[in-house]
């Protein structure tokens, strides 16, 4: 689990903005990504939208003021425009894909997103607990998904052998829900990077219901096997 190379960062930076740009014409269909028949979604984009349409309006407030500044430069104008499009664009579709994307409690699986960013399945099996656990974001995190643990990042595979690391999908600067794993699973990072994670931390708009929904379902497939802690 080495250092991923430019070529495959520069995919996966490709990728994810196909992924927002996809999202933007799923939520005008009002349909989601990736939720079959019988599995439950549980939305966590509601914290953050207050936010991103305040940037919204702010791009297209500064859109509108740049095209009176410059309409006698064409020239500048014509770049400025296409920057203000995609700056608007991008905002719409990190939301977009918030929407479209939600946690899934599948067949045996807990499916974790933060938007078009990260994602992360968990076998069922391997939760041990799972908790209403309101935490605010470390300084500076946003909504975005960050890594730490008892190894650094730039401490590689040791960090990954442990598998001591934590997972944050952060949303409004909040997570609401903590999974603790009795073996750790391997997060993909939009830059390539492979931790191993045993806890995992993430929002969601019905925290208290998805714990619920999600300590059923680690119970039900075999009574016999070690429940998700009901602290």
């Amino acid at each position: 689990m080495g250092t991923p190379g430019l070529a495959e960062r520069v995919r996966r930076l490709g990728g994810h903005e196909v992924r927002w740009l996809v999202s933007l014409g799923w939520w005008v269909a009002r349909r989601r990504i990736g939720v079959a028949a019988g599995d439950r979604a549980f939305g966590y984009a509601s914290a953050q939208a207050a936010l991103v349409y305040g940037l919204t309006f702010v791009c297209v407030v500064e859109t509108v003021g740049l095209a009176v500044l410059l309409r006698d430069h064409p020239v500048a104008h014509g770049v400025m425009l296409v920057v203000d499009v995609y700056a608007l664009l991008m905002m719409l579709g990190m939301q977009a894909a918030a929407v479209t994307r939600p946690h899934v409690l599948g067949s045996g699986v807990l499916w974790l997103r933060d938007a078009a960013r990260m994602e992360i399945r968990i076998p069922l099996e391997r939760i041990v607990s799972v908790r209403y656990d309101l935490r605010s974001a470390p300084a500076g995190s946003g909504s975005r998904s960050e890594v730490a643990g008892q190894a650094s990042e730039a401490a590689g595979e040791a960090g990954v052998k442990r598998g001591s690391d934590v997972l944050a999908f952060a949303v409004g600067g909040q997570t609401s829900v903590t999974v603790e794993l009795r073996e750790p699973v391997v997060a993909v990072r939009l830059s390539g990077r492979r931790p191993a994670v045993r806890t995992v931390r993430f929002h969601a708009d019905d925290a208290r219901g998805m714990v619920a929904a999600v300590r059923t379902a680690v119970a039900a497939p075999d009574e016999g096997r070690p429940r998700a802690d009901r602290t």
